[in-house]
């Protein structure tokens, strides 16, 4: 009896290893995450696993981005993976402390409007840390952007 149990704790310890490797180490398709859709005034659409925020600008789109991605590279366990503030769209990843879930953030400057999406890669519930990500970014750029 003893045996088993300890096999079906070795095999439970496994999944549960597999599957934190594979959610680390499983590559990223750039192109499926950096992206975003033409938007036509501001708004925030909350949705499973996601979190969209439009805000009017106040300063030059450059100055926005550049201070855009300041925050995000400043914020924990978050990276760029794709674009570049001259290029007009950035997307970033942030990784979960333990299990190292990533989600992926896109910005963006459309005319007047800057985009801010984040979204999971995995699962359908994101237990509302992109929302919260999106709505501390756009507090810390402050007045460069119009809150209304």
């Amino acid at each position: 009896m003893m045996d088993i149990v300890v096999y079906i704790i070795a095999v439970l310890v496994l999944l549960v290893l597999g599957t934190m490797a594979y959610v680390r180490l499983a590559p990223t398709d750039i192109a499926r995450w950096h992206q975003l859709e033409q938007v036509d005034g501001p708004s925030d659409l909350a949705q499973a696993g996601g979190f969209r925020a439009v805000r009017r600008i106040t300063a030059d789109p450059v100055d926005v981005l550049a201070a855009v991605d300041r925050i995000a590279t400043a914020t924990p366990r978050t990276t760029k993976v794709a674009g570049a503030v001259d290029d007009g769209m950035m997307t970033y990843q942030t990784r979960s402390l333990i299990w190292g879930f990533p989600d992926h953030t896109t910005v963006a400057v459309q005319g007047d409007l800057l985009v801010i999406y984040g979204r999971l890669r995995f699962g359908g519930s994101d237990m509302g840390v992109n929302r919260a990500r999106v709505q501390d970014w756009l507090i810390q750029l402050g007045p460069l952007t119009d809150p209304r």
